[in-house]
């Protein structure tokens, strides 16, 4: 949960949200998780499909942002790809 925060409060840097308002996405992402996994571990690849997916309807620099760190983008090509498919 501290990492999911840690995350969010970098792809939200110097965006228009509160920290209330990001406190209640991480929650939100948080049940999501929770909800998915049932009480069994979860693959951390599946956390941060679900974290881009919260990210992508609330603020799609949060989403670039997140997405940047999370994909480990090889080049600018993957950068441009993945902006491309937001429009």
């Amino acid at each position: 949960a501290e990492k999911i925060r840690r995350g969010l409060d970098k792809a939200f840097e110097k965006r228009p949200f509160t920290s209330e308002q990001i406190e209640e996405i991480a929650s939100e992402i948080e049940a999501k998780i929770y909800r998915v996994a049932k009480d069994k571990d979860i693959a951390t690849s599946k956390i941060g499909e679900i974290i881009m997916e919260k990210l992508k309807k609330v603020d799609k620099i949060a989403y670039i942002r997140f997405a940047s760190v999370y994909r480990e983008f090889a080049d600018i090509d993957d950068f441009k790809k993945e902006l491309r498919e937001l429009k």
